[in-house]
């Protein structure tokens, strides 16, 4: 136990060692005063990583396209869009995605409150801020991949392609399957009929029975909740047979293309399988989240998204990004390309790739002719050996046989020894960005839902991950001030 001791020399009393202790500690007084205002710019380390990101916006960034959004709004004055900028990219590149955390960071977190002007802004203005700014995103990616370029750390050899599934902001608990949609649906509109009925009746009894504040001819509290979960499973049960019809007609368009049919032909099977599209009875939708997909993910079968990023080889800089609804990446190589080719014009890149590597979750007939017209060397992995394959696996150098199929032909270019070096660096170039990203930035769970927020954030993370590698480069030396 500690004792009080009654005379403290310079200071209020306050606890001190026990009697006899052999060590001499540092003075320690809690209720110490300040002789001089303190300056939160004195405790924050020169190099910390909360500099970085304001200098980046004070002289980096252009944020017209931030204000502008600004000109018409009214009401009291916003927050400073640079200190809420701020706020969100310091948030997302050390982890911190949710609002209410910022919130507290704003008040104990010397980083935080540094960047807000010893500000705290409430975290239903800096989630509004995150969901408003989304259109801008891309802008600013843009700016940020430009400033990678200008400092060397894009080099544009080899580019790798991949996916990976981020975890919705869904309840698993909140959703249903086909099977069960249906016959709720029937269910519900025999209640809402009932209570449509009931509802008349009270319409005509006098006003009494509501109480002096109601009209007496309002909705009752039931039959709207029901009315309003009729609507939803209307939704649900609609969007589950539309992606139904979707997914067959592009199967049909697929293997009318690997056919050789003609276009026309391909349509036109596209059509007819879209019309006879059947969903399967286990297909669920999310009411927390309709857009969300039930996906495998590293934790199981999860409501999520999959995730696209191309990503450069020597400094692992992010290219380009999107989401998709869809599990599979089969149907994301062609736009992939384009978003990496619009990306790197928008930041002022006028190259392109030499090679791109791409895993076999790409490997399609209509990718592999996509990728035959490119300007770049694309390498996408055909899986194991096909039974009709017309050449032997351990052909390298030597010429291919004639009338080999596109696949024959991928098949072949991987087994060189430049397309074995090549593909080799695939993992190691893309991979560990994701890692990076969802431990580092917490990137693997999403807070804001639907498509367009799961997009929007994660761009967010993607623009904060090439921040985190510019800042390194810098420190390191390997890029200039």
């Amino acid at each position: 136990m500690f004792e009080v001791d009654p005379v403290a020399s310079g200071a209020a009393p306050g606890p001190v060692a026990p009697a006899g202790a052999a060590k001499t500690f540092r003075g320690y007084d809690q209720q110490q005063s300040f002789l001089l205002p303190p300056s939160l710019d004195d405790w924050l380390a020169e190099d910390d990583e909360a500099r970085f990101i304001s200098e980046i916006v004070d002289d980096v960034l252009d944020l017209t396209a931030v204000y502008a959004s600004y000109e018409s709004a009214s009401g009291a004055p916003p927050y400073d869009p640079r200190m809420m900028l701020k706020l969100l990219l310091f948030a997302y590149a050390t982890g911190v995605t949710s609002s209410r955390e910022v919130q507290r960071r704003c008040l104990r977190d010397i980083g935080f409150r540094w960047l807000s002007g010893n500000q705290a802004p409430d975290y239903r203005s800096l989630a509004r801020f995150r969901r408003r700014h989304l259109e801008v995103l891309p802008g600013l990616f843009a700016q940020v991949l430009a400033v990678c370029a200008q400092a060397g750390l894009v080099s544009l050899g080899r580019v790798a392609l991949d996916g990976t599934k981020l975890s919705a902001n869904a309840s698993k608990h909140k959703a249903m399957s086909y099977d069960r949609i249906v016959p709720k649906i029937d269910q519900l509109q025999a209640e809402v009929g009932a209570l449509l009925a009931e509802a008349e009746q009270v319409d005509r009894a006098e006003d009494e029975r509501h109480g002096e504040d109601r009209r007496g001819d309002e909705i009752p509290q039931e039959l709207a909740r029901r009315q309003g979960r009729l609507a939803k499973l209307r939704a649900a049960k609609e969007q589950i047979e539309q992606d139904a019809a979707e997914k067959a007609a592009a199967a049909a368009q697929e293997i009318a293309r690997s056919k050789g049919e003609a276009a026309e032909d391909a349509e036109r099977a596209a059509g007819e399988a879209a019309a006879n599209a059947e969903p399967k009875p286990k297909t669920q939708r999310n009411f927390t989240d309709p857009q969300a997909r039930i996906m495998k993910t590293n934790h199981g079968f999860e409501y999520a998204f999959n995730a696209q990023a191309t990503v450069d080889e020597d400094h692992q800089i992010v290219l380009a990004t999107s989401v998709t609804q869809q599990a599979t990446d089969v149907q994301q190589f062609e736009p992939m390309m384009t978003q990496t080719a619009g990306s790197l014009a928008a930041a002022g890149i006028g190259q392109t790739p030499e090679v791109v590597l791409v895993d076999a979750g790409y490997c399609s007939e209509t990718n592999l002719a996509a990728a035959s017209a490119m300007p770049s060397t694309v390498l996408i992995a055909t899986g194991r050996q096909r039974h009709d394959e017309t050449f032997p696996v351990d052909v390298a150098d030597g010429l291919l046989p004639p009338g080999a199929s596109r696949r024959e032909q991928m098949a072949h270019a991987l087994r060189t020894k430049q397309g074995r070096a090549d593909y080799a660096r695939r993992k190691a170039i893309v991979e560990p960005v994701f890692g990076q990203m969802k431990t580092r930035q917490n990137a693997g769970r999403l807070r804001l839902r639907g498509l367009s927020g799961a997009q929007g954030e994660w761009l967010l993370h993607a623009l904060c991950h090439n921040l985190r590698k510019l800042r390194t480069a810098t420190v390191a030396g390997i890029a200039p001030a």
